[in-house]
């Protein structure tokens, strides 16, 4: 049966596979979202943001099968402490192994991941068949947008598709904690 709201999220998932970048409604704010293993698609997202490379980025997923590349070296113990978090806003520093690009984990033997709480970047991730860039979509620097008039205030055309939907009632991005020690990076 058709959606509109499916439809558009095939076509965002297509434009994801062809390498271009979005904008979508997250848990509290506008992200912007990419393939993580396209160079040219992370390369371009951080150059709309202006956001330095070294400084890395979330990768977001739609359930926690999608991130078990990730994951399963961990001890059941860690598994658990990020399985009873996921969906939500909890951010975790997991070892990245060299399984995601420089571009993505930055200067960091961690990488920030994420089982999104927002149905629509669940859904996204869901049909896209894998994790996705996930980074407020601002310039560095400037306010994280709540509205799409704010993105496009931002980011005019440049963008290669977005996501329609609403921000969620989260008030503030997601936690960023280290999985081992637990010492939050954001608040």
């Amino acid at each position: 049966m058709f959606s509109p709201a499916n439809f558009r999220t095939r076509l965002c998932a297509n434009v994801l596979a062809g390498g271009g970048v979005i904008a979508c409604p997250t848990e509290a704010v506008w992200g912007l979202s990419c393939d993580p293993f396209s160079e040219s698609a992370v390369q371009r997202l951080l150059d709309l943001k202006e956001r330095p490379a070294h400084k890395g980025l979330i990768l977001v997923a739609g359930d926690e099968s999608q991130l078990e590349f990730l994951l399963k070296d961990l001890p059941l113990t860690l598994r658990r402490k990020v399985s009873v978090s996921w969906p939500g806003p909890n951010t975790w520093l997991v070892p990245h192994h060299g399984r995601v690009p420089a571009l993505v984990h930055g200067q960091f033997e961690s990488v920030a991941v994420r089982v999104s709480g927002h149905p629509g970047v669940r859904q996204l991730c869901r049909v896209y068949g894998g994790p996705l860039v996930s980074s407020s979509a601002n310039v560095a620097g400037r306010a994280a947008p709540k509205t799409l008039l704010e993105v496009r205030k931002y980011f005019g055309t440049r963008l290669d598709g977005l996501l329609p939907g609403n921000v969620g009632a989260a008030g503030r991005p997601s936690t960023i904690r280290d999985l081992f020690t637990d010492e939050v990076f954001r608040a």
